[in-house]
């Protein structure tokens, strides 16, 4: 026990008696009876007059949706928006966005995905007043968004952007050189899309005279291609770019259409940049200035830039810079007097910036040993800002207030365990979401201003009481000494737990960069599938290593240039340390992950062969030359730099080291981590003469699902592992 550190603050799952629990969890029950299935507050909204929230509700006996209003301080329903029985049109809605008078609002029917984040269908413009239902476009659009008056908005559709006046219904088509796989003109391209988490690359001004967008130009970008089988006599397939990393990426412009004067305008720097990416743009609360954030292809500049279109200028007003790489900002707020809040890692931790308009830095406003998570707005009233941080240890969550000039800081939220917040428009309320290990989630409505709790909503104690009837083990949560740093760490042990036996352990982890999988948060259903084995007598771990996030830039970056070593070597001497357990079956140790987890898993069964006997690889990462420029290039530069770092931590280069089992699983319509990768890993195999078992799932994505397949990926796993580990022949 010499190299573990347990603080046992989280305890047991449930209350009730061990003796109580006696139902078995099957894998019917996460996967398809939907029994362990929460209640959530969707499309969550809070109302102008700040006293209000609207939801949306669905009806399962009238199979109907419904934006219903709900008052912040009695938590009854005020009113009905609109109900889609109502509606001759549509029989159903999905999703809603108000204008930002509340006039109108725009309802998402009859959607269809296209990749991870993006997606077109047939919206509608739904009348508050008037009741009156609107088509915006007959043909499927992507992103429709109102101008802040709500007169107009603005769509993509078929790579082009395109205006209508709600007023006089007509429709302006803003650019025309739009063309699959060529053009795109407001709408990110797939990498975008993946890696710098936007779809709509496109905004409307403050006086609803100008928009800003992005076009890029793919012409240059290599192509990829997939089969898709279906169900015809014929596959055929789905070709769109992808640049792997090296190869070229879109070029980019940034370009503004004046609709008043119908004009359409590109915007330059003052600076000529070769190679960069324009990950985020917004206009400042000056209709005629707009900010750009560029950032060079290694990732590790990222410059603020402001365009004045009245008078053709531009200024750097920002710089951050980093030895290895820079995080784009989602936090960017503009004040009234165009003073700005920023987020950066530059003092080593993410915290919260102020500066002039010029860019000259006022205050650093969060100061700590710790990570701002995220940032809810800034009250202009009380000269607040809102934020979540991992002040209270960094597998938790809290939400907090603090003054602009950085002093009277205030712990809003009052449980320990996952806590987000969604304020009222005006700051005076905010309903705290809340979890944990032993909490499913919660909501409450509290004052904002002191964080006392006014009423709880929902709370999903159905849920808890459920799983009173299962046999649930505790989750203890602690740290390990691993390679000199301590580690975060969850245990899972069988409920009838003997010290004096020895148990097979199977270790799951995803550990890419900045990622976390060891939080004091509420089961997924990876959480209840662990609870499973755990029944079935294995010991299940999860390790964050080197390279995870929420402890500093330092912890986090330290993998730069070398994915895949620090990381592997982490997990490898975690499992050696708990080999030394007495309870431990030292000839029964596996591990498994998923996506940047399967190149980890895969690693480590090849270079841990001293240690692991047995690993499941989804989705794997074989060789990150096979992935995207954005997201690889930032942490390894290109294949052309960094040969080493490509080739020596990739599991093609050590196939020859395997002597356990091996399970590999890929959907063959993986637009993401290309099906490519595990056929490159197949093949290496093949000719090293190693055994493994794998699965290819047709026609399904880097998630690995729909009907049935979620469930029967996860048998084939669970008796991958029950036969790996001799489960049947009893402890």
């Amino acid at each position: 026990m010499k190299y573990l550190k347990f603080s046992f603050f989280v305890c047991l799952l449930i209350t009730s008696l061990i003796s109580a629990q006696t139902k078995d969890i099957t894998l019917e029950d996460i996967w398809k009876n939907g029994t362990f299935r929460q209640d959530y507050m969707d499309a969550l909204h809070s109302m102008a007059n700040g006293k209000q929230y609207s939801v949306l509700n669905f009806d399962r006996a009238s199979r109907s949706t419904s934006i219903d209003v709900y008052d912040y301080m009695t938590l009854e329903k005020v009113k009905t928006i609109v109900n889609s029985n109502d509606l001759d049109a549509i029989p159903y809605f999905i999703d809603y966005a108000f204008s930002e008078n509340e006039q109108k609002v725009i309802l998402t029917a009859d959607e269809e995905s296209i990749y991870r984040r993006s997606s077109k269908g047939h919206y509608y413009v739904y009348d508050v007043k008037t009741g009156a239902l609107q088509l915006i476009s007959e043909d499927k659009i992507q992103e429709p968004t109102f101008s802040p008056n709500g007169n107009k908005l603005a769509f993509a559709k078929d790579n082009n952007l395109f205006v209508k006046d709600l007023i006089s219904n007509e429709i302006t088509q803003i650019t025309s050189d739009g063309e699959k796989n060529k053009i795109i003109n407001g709408i990110a391209d797939w990498v975008y899309e993946e890696e710098f988490s936007i779809v709509k690359a496109f905004d409307w001004n403050t006086s609803n005279d100008k928009i800003a967008f992005i076009r890029f130009d793919e012409t240059k970008v290599p192509e990829f291609s997939m089969d898709v089988y279906g169900t015809e006599l014929y596959q055929t397939q789905q070709v769109f770019k992808y640049p792997k990393a090296g190869e070229a990426n879109s070029e980019v412009s940034l370009h503004v259409y004046d609709l008043e004067k119908k004009t359409l305008e590109e915007l330059k720097t003052a600076e000529v940049y070769q190679d960069f990416y324009i990950p985020r743009i917004k206009w400042t609360n000056d209709p005629d200035v707009l900010s750009a954030q560029f950032i060079n292809r290694h990732q590790n500049q990222l410059d603020l830039w402001m365009f004045n279109t009245a008078n053709d200028s531009s200024s750097l007003v920002l710089q951050d810079t980093d030895r290895a790489y820079v995080e784009v900002t989602d936090y960017l707020t503009f004040l009234e007097d165009n003073s700005f809040i920023w987020t950066s890692e530059k003092d080593g931790y993410n915290h919260i910036y102020h500066y002039d308009k010029n860019g000259k830095l006022i205050i650093q406003v969060t100061k700590g040993n710790w990570e701002v998570t995220d940032y809810y707005g800034f009250d202009e009233k009380s000269n607040s800002i809102f934020y979540q941080s991992v002040e209270n240890g960094s597998i938790n969550r809290d939400v907090f207030a603090i003054k602009l000039n950085g002093r009277n800081k205030n712990r809003l939220s009052k449980k320990d365990g996952t806590n987000e917040a969604d304020f009222s428009s005006d700051f005076s309320f905010f309903i705290n979401t809340h979890s944990s290990a032993t909490s499913p989630i919660a909501y409450a409505l509290h004052k904002a201003k002191s964080g006392d709790l006014i009423k709880k909503i929902k709370d999903n104690e159905n849920v808890a009481r459920s799983i009173e009837a299962y046999k649930f083990s505790k989750k203890e949560f602690g740290t390990i000494s691993v390679n000199g740093n301590d580690l975060n760490m969850w245990t899972l042990k069988p409920l009838d737990f003997d010290e004096s036996k020895q148990y097979p352990l199977l270790m799951t982890q995803y550990s890419g960069p900045g990622s976390q999988e060891v939080a004091n948060q509420w089961y997924s259903a990876n959480d209840y599938w662990y609870q499973l084995l755990a029944q079935q007598g294995v010991v299940v771990v999860c390790i964050d290593g080197r390279g995870t996030g929420f402890k500093g830039a330092e912890f986090k970056k330290v993998t730069q240039n070398e994915l895949g070593k620090y990381e592997v070597e982490d997990q490898i001497q975690a499992a050696k340390q708990l080999a030394e357990l007495s309870y431990i079956d030292t000839s029964r140790i596996g591990i498994w992950g998923w996506s940047y987890g399967g190149f980890m898993s895969s690693n480590c069964l090849f270079q841990g062969n001293d240690v692991f006997s047995m690993a499941i690889a989804v989705a794997p990462v074989t060789s990150w030359r096979f992935y995207d420029t954005i997201y690889t290039e930032r942490y390894l530069t290109t294949p052309q730099e960094n040969i080493g770092g490509y080739d020596d931590n990739s599991p093609l280069s050590h196939v020859d080291k395997m002597k356990g089992d091996f399970l590999l699983v890929h959907g063959s319509a993986d637009d993401n981590v290309h099906v490519q990768n595990s056929m490159r890993l197949a093949e290496a195999l093949i000719q090293a003469d190693k055994d493994f078992e794998w699965a290819i799932y047709p026609d399904k994505n880097h998630g690995i699902y729909g009907g049935n397949t979620r469930l029967h990926l996860f048998r084939k796993m669970t008796n991958f592992i029950s036969e790996s580990f001799n489960l049947n022949a009893g402890d």
